[in-house]
Formats: structure tokens, C-alpha cells, sequence
């Protein structure tokens, strides 16, 4: 099992209650024999073009691992499925996510790092 990332753009007037939808991708993935690690609410957007006669969709990021097998037919179901407007699955890169993640713990300590700076500083009396 690879992993892989699914960019949903789903129908706007979905926004007001996106449990079926999420379940129904949900079941599609299941289905295919992958799973869901992790999926990110983006919220309604503006697109930069107009999709099916759509000027806003609302955006939902997963992160799954699923067999090679399972990608045809993910595709092949999320292209006839009506609340989608638009999807990108695309396997993620194992180097690139290691430069990502080595790249977020620099930041994380850089900025305990700062924090702890400025802590420090306000020890110090200040100077008149």
C-alpha cells in the first residue's frame, strides 16, 4: 500500500451539511480496499474558472494509502459521482515528504528557540 493524496472539490451547496458526501467518499475509498489517514476541511473557495457552471466549491483534502489497483477505480467512480465537481489523486513523493516534515521540525525548533529568547529577555530589568 502506497500513499496518496485525494484533492476533492465538491458542490457548493453541499457546504450546508457535508456528511453525506464525506461518507459517501469515504465508502468509495473503503470500497476500493485503501484508507483514510487523515482529511482536511479546506472550506469554500473561489475557483479561478468556472466548473460546471460553478463559481465556488468547497475544498477537502485526504491523505489515504491504498493498493495500486484501487486507483482506476477511485477515478473511474469519483468521475461520475454528482457532488464532485473536480478531484486530484496523486502518490505522494516518500523524499519529498521527508524534506517536508525535516523542514517543520527546523521551523518548530527555530520558534521554541525564539520563544525562548524572548522569555528570557523579559527577566531583564529594563534600562532607563
Amino acid at each position: 500500500m502506497r500513499e496518496y493524496e485525494l484533492v476533492v472539490l465538491y458542490h457548493p451547496d453541499l457546504e450546508v451539511d457535508m456528511s453525506k458526501p464525506l461518507e459517501k467518499i469515504a465508502g468509495i475509498i473503503g470500497d476500493a480496499g485503501g484508507k483514510i489517514i487523515s482529511d482536511d476541511s479546506w472550506g469554500r473557495k473561489k475557483l479561478a474558472y468556472d466548473i460546471a457552471g460553478e463559481s465556488f466549491a468547497v475544498y477537502h483534502v485526504y491523505t489515504l494509502e491504498l493498493p495500486a489497483d484501487a486507483i482506476k477505480k477511485i477515478n473511474d467512480t469519483l468521475n461520475i459521482t454528482n457532488e464532485v465537481l473536480r478531484f486530484l489523486l496523486t502518490k505522494v513523493d516518500p523524499k519529498i515528504k521527508l524534506l517536508i516534515e525535516e523542514e517543520q521540525k527546523y521551523e518548530e525548533r527555530n520558534k521554541a528557540e525564539n520563544n525562548d529568547n524572548d522569555n528570557d529577555n523579559d527577566d531583564e530589568p529594563e534600562e532607563e
